[in-house]
Parts: structure tokens; sequence; C-alpha cells
């Protein structure tokens, strides 16, 4: 057992961890190759991540893989990150399944190439009984998409009488977002040293704790993933309250 990972406590996991893939292009830049280069390898790190969070025990784990913006990409990327999505899900499928991983996704689906679609879809039902990690892949997503998408929804049924403006409140919009099956991330992880987070899960993070590293997406591995959730848990989750009010809580609750 690594060092690290003795160091976790097991018992104050976060539930919900989720991860902004950032880097393969930098990264295949600095090694004299192009992009898709860094695409693939960032597959080894997709793998391991999730083999890492399986093991120790978190529920849930959102990856963000393509966002709406990256269709305007250069064509051959876009080609190229849509095949290797349908080679990747067409081999990892069989594997998520013997570690009893689910497969969900979110997103757009209706902008994927038809090929895509059907190769997600077999994967979907494959995994659908499945009781293990929720592995969440963001796909052709971004948060102002869900958020307009879902304040549509909510207007079409006060306009068809289903719904009443009084009836609406913060419960109603998260049943409308593609993620109302799934707790929030309470851990956010971005790799690549970029501080920001691009249009990512934006009514779903708001309470997020929020990690930072310059390792490059296709060299993040277990060592890294361990680092965050420490650091997570070294800080004072407060909601808005005081930490003397937390401390007060936690004491109530013992």
């Amino acid at each position: 057992m690594s060092q690290l990972l003795s160091q976790i406590d097991k018992g104050r996991l976060p539930k919900h961890i989720a991860i902004i893939m950032d880097g393969n292009g930098r990264w295949a830049k600095e090694q004299g190759q192009d992009r898709l280069f860094g695409h693939y390898h960032g597959v080894e790190s997709v793998r391991n991540i999730v083999e890492g969070c399986a093991e120790l025990g978190v529920g849930y784990l959102t990856l963000y893989a393509f966002s709406t913006e990256n269709w305007d990409r250069p064509e051959y990327e876009v080609v190229g990150l849509m095949e290797l999505l349908v080679t990747t899900i067409r081999n990892e499928v069989e594997s998520l399944s013997k570690n009893n991983i689910r497969l969900h996704v979110i997103g757009d689906m209706s902008m994927l190439p038809e090929y895509a679609r059907k190769e997600l879809n077999e994967a979907l039902e494959i995994t659908a009984k499945n009781t293990g990690l929720n592995l969440v892949m963001a796909l052709s997503y971004s948060g102002r998409w869900e958020l307009l998408n879902a304040v549509k929804n909510i207007a079409y049924e006060v306009k068809t009488g289903k719904l009443s403006v009084e009836q609406i409140d913060q419960d109603t919009l998260q049943q409308y977002l593609c993620t109302s099956e799934f707790p929030d991330p309470e851990l956010m992880i971005r790799t690549s040293g970029e501080y920001r987070i691009s249009n990512f899960l934006l009514y779903q993070l708001a309470y997020a704790e929020l990690y930072f590293t310059n390792v490059r997406w296709p060299d993040f591995r277990k060592e890294n993933l361990y680092e965050a959730i420490l650091d997570y848990q070294a800080r004072e989750r407060r909601f808005g309250k005081t930490g003397e009010q937390i401390a007060d809580e936690v004491g109530s609750v013992k």
C-alpha cells in the first residue's frame, strides 16, 4: 500500500469526485507529437483513476470528456476524439462490467455522430444493473447548455399547466438537470495548471472543494488522486456556516 493511500480516512471520502481532464494537447506538444497523441495517452489515465476510485469506494466519478465548445476544434481532432471515444468504450465495457462499474452519460447526445451514440447506448445498457462506482461521462456537455435546457423544460411544464410558478424551487430546478440522479460533487479536480471551471457543472459545484494541479492529464495517476483527496480531507467544509457552528454540530452528533 502506498504511503499516501494509508493516510486517507476511508470514512470521510468525497461521495462524488468531478475531474476536468486538462492538458492532453500540451502534453503531446511537449513530446513533439500532435494533440491526438495526448488524447490517446489520456485514456490510460482514465483507466487508472476509475480503478483508483473504485478501489477506494468512491460512489460517483464524473469526467469532463468533451465540452460543447470542443466541437469548434479542428475537424481532424474532433473526428479523432469521436473515434477514440468509440474504440475506448468498446474496449473497456467488459472491464467496467467485471468491476461492477455503471456507466452514465450527461450532455447533448444528439450532437454526437450516430455510431458514437450507438456504442454509448450499448455500453449504458450492458452496465445498467451494476451497483459499484457510478462513472459519469460528460460528453458534448456544458453547464450553460444544461441550465438553459432545464429552464426551457420547466417553462414548457408551466405553459402546459403541469407545473405552477409557485411550485418552482431549488429542488424543481435540480430535477431538470442532467445530474438529477446524482449527489453534487464534493471535490472537483482540474489538471494541467489552469484555474477555472470552464463551464463544467456550474450549478452542482456550488459548494465543492476545488483542487488544481500542474500535472498534465496523461501523467495523472492514483498517487495524484490520493494527494487531492488528502487535501480535501484537510479542509473544513462549512457550507456558509462558521467553523464554530460546524464544530458544535459534529459534537452534538457524537
